[in-house]
């Protein structure tokens, strides 16, 4: 796709990565927070005639720019339709990418094979008594919760605030699985519990992967089993 594209619009630090695929193409970039102004240039850009490609980092449909590229061209009436479809004018096509969660969980050995939900502990779009409640819910359902966004410099004390409310509903001794940078040179693993997540350095890059009830670790891995223990006899015995 970054062949194919005429221009290349993205957050500076992303297309610093993938400047090797991308050589002296046109590109447009722009700083942290300046999401709108970044869409907004491409969208500009793809209806001037040119084939643009919009980087995000994972996958775009994720805590990403697909949805923020779709939010402005329904308020700005455009016409479009995915490649798939037949109802002419842009053509807006999502390539699905590897998400923090999935290349994080990879990484852990398989935190997610049951239920799960993510949530980003960002309050500069969501408001904190929002994120709060869906962290309670979470945790009361017994989901495996992973989370985005857990610290910054100006945000460092959402972590510890949700992990207090999700000690209200599960073990101190929960696994938990820290992943920075995923799949990139600077990664960083980590593997704790619950009751001492708030001793673990994270950043922005960093992935969190907090288990349910039934999540156990193996060694240097961390799993959650689907359910096929009490189901079905392995090896001649229940697990």
């Amino acid at each position: 796709m970054l062949n194919e594209a005429e221009v290349i619009v993205g957050y500076r630090t992303y297309m610093d990565l993938i400047q090797p695929l991308i050589g002296d193409k046109p590109t447009i970039r722009t700083g942290m927070t300046q999401e709108v102004t970044r869409v907004e240039a491409a969208l500009d850009e793809a209806l001037a005639g040119r084939r643009v490609a919009l980087v995000s980092s994972g996958d775009p449909g994720i805590y990403a720019m697909a949805g923020l590229a779709l939010e402005l061209c329904a308020a700005r009436k455009v016409k479009a339709a995915p490649a798939w479809g037949q109802g002419g004018g842009l053509t807006i096509e999502v390539v699905p990418g590897i998400p923090a969660l999935c290349a994080g969980a990879a990484l852990l050995g398989a935190p997610l094979t049951h239920d799960f939900a993510a949530i980003s502990l960002s309050d500069l779009l969501t408001p904190w008594e929002i994120i709060e409640k869906r962290l309670a819910a979470a945790a009361q359902a017994d989901f495996v919760i992973v989370i985005y966004n857990p610290k910054s410099k100006k945000r460092d004390w959402q972590l510890t605030k949700a992990q207090q409310i999700i000690l209200g509903h599960r073990a101190g001794d929960t696994p938990v699985g820290i992943v920075t940078g995923a799949m990139r040179p600077e990664q960083g693993i980590v593997l704790t519990t619950l009751d001492q997540l708030h001793t673990v350095v994270v950043d922005m890059q960093t992935t969190v992967f907090i288990g349910n009830g039934t999540t156990r670790r193996w060694g240097d891995f961390i799993f959650t089993p689907r359910g096929y223990g009490r189901k079905y006899a392995i090896d001649g015995r229940v697990l």
